[in-house]
């Protein structure tokens, strides 16, 4: 199962200015500025409203690049609860199984994440679940299907083990299973970059 978002992915961390994923072939670790600018003479200094839809396209993409209109609803959804708004935003987006899937390290990005579940490799519970977006909830099961735990992408990340798994989250290395213990606080998130999660709320605010 091949990664065929290499060019995309990297193509959004130019755009951003930034190392969305940390990526060490990421080309924002020579080239700090976006496509179409030269050098860092055009940066040029954002208005709130283009700071605000800078931080909504990055938490967007960071997921896959959620659609706009399921991106929207998953605000609408975070500003009804109680709490923090920018909190729960966060919290409803790590819950997505293809975000937990991803920070299991059973595939190396989020894209191919989203991959492996849209083609039905990865149980919840004993169940197969092909929905990408599909809210997980503390206690579940997280599991890669028994016959799919020899595909070349998946045993190679679960071997290499390139990314911290966060504490939210319990690993069983030699049965390809994670356990959502807890939801986690923005603070234990382990981006590569900065979010600021309170700017997207200003965004959809207006």
């Amino acid at each position: 199962m091949a990664n065929r978002r290499t060019k995309p992915k990297n193509r959004l961390s130019r755009q951003m200015g930034e190392s969305i994923w940390g990526n060490e072939n990421c080309p924002t670790k020579n080239r700090s500025y976006g496509p179409g600018q030269h050098g860092p003479k055009g940066v040029r200094r954002r208005s709130d409203f283009a700071f605000q839809l800078r931080e909504k396209q990055k938490l967007k993409g960071y997921y896959g690049n959620i659609g706009e209109k399921q991106f929207r609803n998953i605000f609408k959804e975070a500003s009804s609860q109680k709490g923090d708004s920018g909190e729960n935003l966060l919290v409803m987006l790590e819950s997505r199984l293809d975000a937990i899937v991803y920070r299991s390290n059973f595939v190396p990005t989020v894209f191919s994440a989203r991959q492996l579940v849209n083609h039905k490799h990865v149980k919840v519970n004993g169940k197969i679940v092909n929905i990408p977006s599909y809210r997980c909830k503390p206690n579940d099961e997280i599991e890669i299907k028994e016959k799919s735990r020899s595909i070349p992408l998946v045993v190679d990340s679960v071997q290499k083990l390139i990314r911290d798994i966060p504490e939210y989250l319990k690993l069983n290395q030699k049965d390809f299973k994670t356990s959502y213990i807890r939801f986690p606080s923005s603070d234990e998130i382990p981006y590569a970059t900065q979010m600021l999660p309170a700017a997207v709320i200003e965004y959809y605010s207006r």
